[in-house]
């Protein structure tokens, strides 16, 4: 019972000691829709068109949940103390669901999709994050529309630039968030066309 006890008080010390993983920062990144349905507003894609949005692919630099920094034009680093919530190309698709469904565009998810002939919204996320030389969000968006009934491909290059005053958790948080609604924009306007 006592080389127990002994056991237990010295492992006590020791489990102060071990993290099993960063410290997170003191709050997580997302982005705000500027553009949404309203609530209580019914849709229905049998009197307005359908499409399906999926989540874009993206570099491996930015499919995690912190926030790159172009510091040079071949290296990158990241903004100490900014994480996302979740991974950005999420949090980018779900911001383009919203804009496009105010849009009054009818957005449903890809089990949705099977039984109506909807257009599919496809692309990578280029970029997403911080220029440190220009002191500027970037977001740069490469769609591939499918429209309904067609079998042929539209691919659009969108992009926006935001200026920040300094680099920092404090600042990457809203002005990615100005520049994801901007090309959240473009991305709507282009789809409704025709």
């Amino acid at each position: 019972m006592k080389t127990k006890l002994l056991i237990v008080a010295a492992a006590l010390p020791l489990a102060a000691c071990i993290s099993f993983g960063a410290k997170p920062p003191p709050s997580l990144l997302t982005l705000e829709a500027t553009a949404a349905p309203a609530v209580g507003a019914d849709q229905n894609s049998a009197k307005a068109r359908s499409i399906t949005i999926q989540v874009p692919s993206t570099p491996t630099a930015i499919a995690g949940a912190r926030v790159p920094v172009q510091a040079t034009p071949t290296t990158i680093a990241y903004v100490k103390d900014a994480q996302w919530a979740e991974p950005p190309a999420r949090l980018f698709a779900r911001l383009l669901s919203d804009t496009v469904s105010a849009r009054g565009l009818v957005v449903l998810s890809t089990v949705q999709s099977i039984g109506d002939p909807s257009s599919t919204l496809a692309g990578e996320l280029r970029r997403f994050g911080l220029d440190a030389t220009s002191r500027e969000a970037i977001v740069t968006y490469d769609a591939a529309l499918t429209r309904a009934g067609k079998d042929t491909v539209e691919k659009h290059r969108f992009e926006a630039r935001v200026p920040v005053a300094t680099i920092d958790a404090t600042s990457a948080g809203p002005a990615l968030s100005q520049a994801a609604n901007q090309v959240a924009g473009e991305v709507a306007t282009w789809v409704a066309a025709n």
